[in-house]
């Protein structure tokens, strides 16, 4: 390249244009402007949705922590303590007992919903009588009101002459009240869990196998597989991204569950079946100590952000790979 090319093209470098003639159009700066104000333009409709979405979301979170520092009530703030609610709440056996539930709750909840769901899902995939209508049935524990699922099941096992327990009379397991018996009660509400959890479990699960390519089964077949190294090899991998995202719900559905407590049991007997979210609404509502019920709050909102974030890296690896 001659020396007069080259400051050409420098020239035409500090005037906004390339070497091959492309650059800024002359009318660029009118462009830019007319970017500038719709910007501003869109920006000005959208700040009173923001405002209000930050008042709504920021504002009680903020409010609940400046709470769970006092020790008062529902009316009055009360003392500032600092972290003494914190304390106080680690330090209560009343806390670990309703936290182990919790996990206990949880872990059968999503686990036992997903087996549930996902061998529904699988079996929805047959060709069986009556598909469609199956599907619809097996949809309602999850449609139906909890407080109409609640009562159902009370009506079935909370007293001497329900069906269930005069069932296991008759069977000769003598007296069983399942709702009066610490180990019954709390079996009782994690089976109820997973019968109101599975159809959720069962949609998505039903979604992410519907994404799976059938010739990848089929070339599994040709290679020799069994059922069950197809089922662990192929259909485990390839929903697993679903998978990780319907754990990660029903862990927050789980550990925020208060009316299946509460409508079947209140969680008694005597806090047998009490999980964090119900010692919560006890401690705030029941005996006006609001600032060691919002303390359990945060810290339920603490664990529910680290589970979330274990299980989301999981996501991200099942993407890289």
């Amino acid at each position: 390249m001659s020396t007069e090319t080259v400051s050409g093209a420098l020239k035409r470098a500090r005037n906004g244009v390339g070497v091959s003639g492309s650059g800024r159009a002359p009318g660029g700066t009118k462009k830019r402007g007319k970017a500038v104000k719709f910007t501003g333009t869109f920006l000005a409709f959208a700040l009173p949705s923001v405002v209000l979405l930050l008042l709504l979301n920021f504002y009680p979170v903020i409010y609940a922590g400046w709470q769970s520092l006092h020790f008062g009530d529902l009316v009055n703030a009360g003392p500032f303590v600092w972290f003494q609610n914190y304390a106080s709440v680690l330090t209560s056996a009343q806390f670990w007992t309703a936290a182990l539930f919790t996990l206990v709750f949880t872990v059968v909840g999503v686990f036992g919903s997903w087996a549930v769901g996902l061998g529904l899902a699988l079996l929805l995939r047959t060709r069986i009588p009556l598909n469609g209508m199956w599907k619809v049935l097996l949809l309602l524990p999850w449609v139906v009101p909890t407080v109409v699922s609640a009562t159902s099941w009370n009506w079935l096992v909370a007293t001497p002459q329900s069906p269930l327990p005069v069932l296991a009379h008759a069977l000769g397991f003598g007296n069983v009240l399942f709702l009066a018996d610490p180990t019954l009660a709390r079996v009782t509400v994690c089976i109820f869990k997973v019968w109101i959890s599975f159809p959720f479990m069962m949609m998505m699960m039903s979604s992410a196998l519907a994404s799976v390519d059938t010739n990848v089964y089929e070339a599994s077949r040709v290679d020799g597989a069994n059922a069950w190294q197809t089922f662990t090899r192929i259909t485990l991998p390839m929903v697993s991204r679903t998978t990780y995202v319907s754990w990660i719900l029903m862990t927050i559905f789980c550990v925020n569950d208060f009316p299946t407590i509460f409508l079947l049991t209140a969680g008694g007997p005597s806090n047998a079946t009490q999980t964090l979210v119900v010692q919560a609404y006890s401690s705030v509502f029941q005996n006006n100590q609001v600032g060691p019920g919002v303390a359990t709050a945060f810290l339920m909102t603490i664990v529910l952000v680290i589970v979330s974030v274990v299980l989301y890296r999981q996501i991200q690896k099942v993407n890289i790979e």
